[in-house]
Parts: structure tokens; sequence; C-alpha cells
């Protein structure tokens, strides 16, 4: 909501006997009051900086209720699932715009670095902000990554970071941050990273058979996981008299192998990818009144990826695919009472997709998205209520040859389009007007339209294929206290109890007698019933120490009964534990900080899952953990602050796998120096 103040201020002034006042003029205040019925997990600030974290996609994994895929290395692909879900139906917003891949569905966060990040936060079903465009309604989980604004100490105009890492892996990483003040309401920034790395880890690779003597047990050094990569981002912020706004570029340049799976033997692959990512954005925020806000959203993406497979032993493949987003989004919030606002916010995206494979068609999607929602606010009781409804449109166009000429051909296969209505409520009920403890519920219904891969690859797609559907409910509750004495100083505890259902999983089934031919089908239903545990507790320790502790916790059954005639329990699959989702998961981290030093633990533990919702002896994962050390020294000089950072990852160099046949490197060192002027 939006609240005004007014107040007259008597100061003394100096210049006067100590008898007299001055009456300033009336001053009105106007700020926004934000109403969070449930609260996000969020890492911010020094633990965030503290972490041994390399992407976006390292620091995720201290979040409950999250999977991370990691295919291994600087450079592997790094996507996240939230509480079994399924990727494709996790929103990831850039400064409050969301990052797309209508190709795949997959955004890749090992793109994104922490250098410029000042906070991640983690929503389970939507961000607790009625006023938000209508996209961030539309996904089953979100993740906020907000870049920092710049700000300036009094007589400052230039603000300077830069950092160089090094270590294992033949790693060379510097990266520089200049912000600048132009004007009183007018700022710039301007990051620059540069990444290299060889890819090479040793690694041990042992298989057992179903009797449990070892298949074999070797040592290799990983091949072709090498990484050159270039990240721009630039960007201008301001402030109006009422509001803000700010524009950002960002541009992704890389070439990297692709190690692949060490499947029959064959340790080393030859596989290349080449991606270049650009977009540029904007968002305008404005008071109009004390009654009523806006906020508006622009947006243009072009992501072209090239695909090199040499091996002609296999199949010789040299793909190139260009995709190309154009999003506006337009909100308003208005203040009916003072306990009780409403929103409307309205979007359309453009998407298309471009490709040299054979056959190919070139498909077309427009989407529009209006959302209508709610929030209120009586005496102890938080609410808020949305419905999103959603128009998809869809063409396509084929391209065939004809005399040796490339002739526009005719439309084909299309799916039909949708129009689709999903609600979400959201519940916050304090019992005990004297403590903060929040009791907190929702219910949210979502869909996720197929990609254009499920629909159009070649030989692949299919384009029958209906939207896959996710319902959530969640209970919790939340703990918070502040101590003025004693060591603990404050502690955060939070409990959550879900229950999902996705409905018409999208999945690959084998299609005929072919072992590389596939076909996209709804089959899956899956049925995901889980608790996730989180807490965190500030200390004040003798001789100046201060600690931060935090610990996760999450337990999940993932049943997928898509087929119910699949029960052989020699190998069906129905009822099942769905692959690589394991039972119990969690984390804890240990920040310590004496005088100019600090030092940082942090531990990831992941239980036993099965590869394949088959749950056979053979498909069952072994646990895997990681420790993770980071000692730190802070020293000033003149004008100019220096941080030497050492980071041992993997501390007990465990060998294990987080996708099947991806050995993920074993203990590997960094060292870190950051420059701040």
């Amino acid at each position: 909501m939006t609240t005004g103040l007014s107040c007259a201020l008597h100061l003394p002034a100096q210049h006067l006997s100590l008898d007299s006042v001055q009456m300033l003029e009336e001053v009105t205040v106007t700020a926004t009051r934000y109403r969070e019925v449930i609260p996000a997990q969020k890492l911010s600030g020094e633990k965030l900086e503290a972490l041994a974290s390399f992407s976006v996609a390292d620091a995720i994994r201290y979040f409950s209720g999250v999977q991370i895929k990691d295919y291994g290395g600087v450079g592997g692909l790094k996507t996240v699932d939230i509480r079994s879900m399924g990727t494709n139906h996790m929103g990831v917003f850039y400064d409050g715009i969301q990052l797309g891949n209508a190709q795949n569905g997959q955004i890749d966060l090992g793109k994104f670095s922490l250098d410029n990040i000042e906070e991640i936060s983690l929503y389970n079903g939507q961000k607790s902000d009625i006023f938000q465009s209508a996209r961030d309604f539309g996904s089953a989980g979100v993740i906020y990554l907000r870049t920092r604004r710049p700000r300036f100490a009094e007589g400052r105009q230039t603000n300077l970071k830069a950092f160089f890492r090094t270590g294992s892996f033949d790693l060379a990483n510097p990266s520089l941050l200049w912000e600048q003040k132009l004007s009183e309401r007018v700022s710039s920034s301007l990051n620059v990273e540069y990444i290299y790395s060889s890819g090479k880890y040793p690694f041990r690779y042992r298989r057992v058979f179903p009797d449990g003597k070892a298949a074999w047990d070797t040592t290799a050094v990983r091949q072709n996981g090498d990484i050159h990569s270039v990240r721009l981002e630039g960007g201008l912020n301001g402030y109006t008299d009422r509001g803000k706004w700010n524009v950002k570029g960002y541009f992704y340049d890389s070439e990297k192998g692709i190690p692949g799976a060490i499947v029959n033997n064959v340790w080393k692959r030859s596989q290349r990818q080449w991606d270049r990512n650009f977009f540029m954005q904007g968002s305008f925020q404005e008071q109009l009144s004390g009654n009523c806000e806006v906020l508006a959203n622009v947006k243009y993406a072009d992501d072209r990826m090239r695909y090199l497979n040499p091996d002609t032993t296999l199949m010789y493949i040299d793909n190139t695919f260009r995709q190309q987003e154009f999003y506006v989004s337009t909100a308003g919030r208005y203040t009916l009472l003072p306990q009780w606002d409403v929103s409307l916010a309205v979007d359309y995206q453009w998407n298309t997709l471009s490709a040299t494979l054979q056959d190919f068609v070139y498909p077309r999607r427009n989407t529009v998205l209006a959302a209508l929602a709610t929030a209120f606010e009586w005496r102890r009781l938080k609410g808020q209520a949305s419905v999103l409804g959603t128009c998809v449109f869809e063409n396509v166009t084929r391209l065939s040859y004809g005399d040796g000429n490339l002739l526009p051909g005719r439309q084909t296969g299309k799916p039909d389009n949708r129009q689709e209505y999903t609600p979400a409520v959201f519940l916050s009920f304090r019992p005990f007007p004297s403590r903060d403890f929040h009791v907190q519920a929702f219910y949210k219904r979502i869909f996720r339209m197929p990609t254009f891969n499920d629909l159009y690859y070649t030989d692949v797609g299919n384009v029958s294929l209906r939207p896959e559907f996710t319902t959530q409910y969640n209970l919790g509750c939340r703990y918070v206290r502040e101590y003025e004495h004693g060591a603990v100083r404050r502690l955060d505890v939070k409990v959550d109890a879900y229950y999902n259902e996705v409905t018409d999983k999208i999945v690959a089934i084998p299609k005929g007698n072919g072992q590389y031919r596939w076909m996209m089908m709804n089959l899956g239903y899956v049925e995901i019933r889980g608790v996730d545990v989180s807490g965190q507790a500030g200390w004040q320790l003798p001789q100046g120490v201060r600690l931060q502790t935090g610990l996760t916790y999450t337990f999940q059954r993932a049943q997928d009964f898509g087929d119910p005639t699949d029960n052989d329990p020699r190998a069906g699959t129905y009822g099942g534990q769905i692959a690589y989702i394991p039972w119990h998961n969690g984390s804890a981290i240990v920040n310590a900080q004496w005088k100019s030093w600090d030092m940082n633990y942090s531990f990831i533990y992941v239980g036993e899952r099965y590869h394949n919702s088959s749950n056979i002896r053979e498909n069952h994962e072994q646990p895997w953990y990681t420790h993770d050390l980071t000692l730190g020294r802070t020293l000033t000089c003149r004008a100019m602050k220096f941080k030497l950072s050492a980071e041992v990852n993997n501390l007990l160099n465990q060998q294990y796998d987080v996708v099947l046949n991806y050995p993920m490197p074993g203990r590997n060192c960094k060292l870190i120096l950051r420059m701040e002027l």
C-alpha cells in the first residue's frame, strides 16, 4: 500500500539563541509499504559474498526445496528445479523482468556471475507483491536476481570494484565493475567479465555390478570441458520526483567444449557449442498520486546458439539456432482502503525460432497475459489473491526447396490456440500479538506451454502436446525473534509442508524400434509430498567475533503415477521416485567475522536417489556431499580496500555425479583478489 506522512519539524537554528526555533515548511513523505505474505529465501550482502560460489547456480544450492542439475566443470550446463515440478516451471527474473528460452525452456544459471548481484530471492508459488507484471504470476516458483543499484558515499562520484580469480582447471577470471554518478538523480554502471578454463580435472570413475562387485574402477582426466566467455553488462539508473527508472543491456559470448557422458568406454567427446546472447530491457515506476502507482517494462532479446558434433562415427551435426523475444508489460496498483489494494497487469510477448535443421518449421508465438490481483491486511491476517489469464497464439511456416531455390512454403501443423485462467490464494495469520510467529498457507494452479523443441524438433516434436499443469498446496509457519543480550542475537526458523500435482507431464518416449528415435507425449502424472525446514541464527561471541549460521533440510517423496500398467516391481516406473529427486537433502553454512578476517564453511548433502523412475538396484545412486571452506582478509590502504580470499571446494575430495556419467570435480582451489575504490 501507499501511505502519506505529514509532519511539521521544529529544529534549533545554530546561529540563533538556544531558546529560538525555526519553523520549516510541511514535509510530505510518500513511501511504498510492502506486504509480504509468504517470505522468500534470500541471500544478499556479506552472506552472499562469503559463499564459495562461482555463479548464481552455485549459490542457489543453499536454498531448501531446490535441486540443481549440474553437468560438471566451469562451463557445464546448470539448471534449477524447485520442489520436483521440473525446470520449465521455474521462472528466473533479472531485475524484475523474466529471462526466457522459448526453445527448450531452460535457463543456464552458469551464465550469470555473482560479481554484480546484490540479492538472490527464491519464492515458492510467486512473489508476495501484487504490484508486478503479469508474467510474475505465471510460474510455479520464481528466482529473482537483483543487480547492484549504484550508491555513493558523500562526496564520491565513482565506485570501482575489480576481481581476479585463479585456481584449479587453469582458471583465469578477471572482472571489473565501474559505477559513475552522472547527476544527483542519474548514475551508470558497467560490468565486464572474462572466463577461461581448460576444464581438465582428475576424477575417479567406479561402477559396480548389482551383486556389489566392481565392474571397473579407474582414474582419468575430464576432457573437452574448456570454456572462453565474455560477459558485458551496462545500465543507467535514475530517480524522478515520485518514481524511479532503469535501462540495462546484457551481452554474453562463449565457446565451450561439451565433455559429454562417459558411456560405452568413451572418455572423450568432441562436441562444441557457441552461444551469443543479447538483451536490452528497461523499467519505469511512478507514483501518480497517494492512491495510484504504475509500472512499465520492456525487453528485446536475441539468442544464438551453434552446436557442432564432428564425430562422423555417430552422426555429423552442425546446427545453428536463433531465437528472438520482444516483451512489454504495464501494471497499475490502486489503494481502495488503507488496508486494501488492487492491481491489474497486462503483458504481451512475441517469440520466434529459426534453425538450420532439415524440414524445420519456423514457429512464431504470441502470448497475451492479464493478471488481476488484490492484497489486504485485517488485524493480524494478511492475504493475497490473483487470477491470471493467458492467451497463446501460434503460427508456423515450413520452407521448402523447389528447383534448387529456397521458397516460402505452405503452413504446416501447429497446436491449437490456448486460453487458460489460473488462480492463486495466499494467506498469513499472526496468532499471538506479542510474538513474531506466522502461520502461512497458499494454493496455486499454473501451467507451462510446451517449448518449441517439444513441438517442432525434427522427427521428435509433437504439435498435439497439451500444456503441463501444476497444482500446489502449502502450509507452513515462521518464527523470528531478536535478542538484546546473550550469544544468540537473532533466530529465524521456517517450516513448510507441501503437496504438488503435475498433470499432462511432457515426457519423451521411444518411437518405433530405433534407439535414437523419440517422440514427445503427454503421459506423465506426478504427485509430490515434501517438507522444507530452514533456520538462520546470528551470534555475537566474545572477542568481537560475529557468527552467522544457517541450516536447510528437505524431505521429498515425488512419485511417478503416469502409467498404471507399468507396475512391474522388477523394472516398472509406476509409483517410483522420479529421476534424480533425493528423499533427503540439506545444507549448512557457518560464517565467522573477526576484525579484518572472515571465514566461511558450507556443507551440502544430497541423499540416495535413482536416475530413472524405475527404482531398481541398477538405477540406484549413492548419496554425495561436499565441504567447502573460504578464508579471507580485508585490508585498507588510503582510499582503496583489498580483500584476498582462498577457497577450497570439495575439501574431502569426494567423487560423485550430480547427473549420471557426468563426473564432478574433486578437490579444487581458488585464489581471489578483490579491490574496491
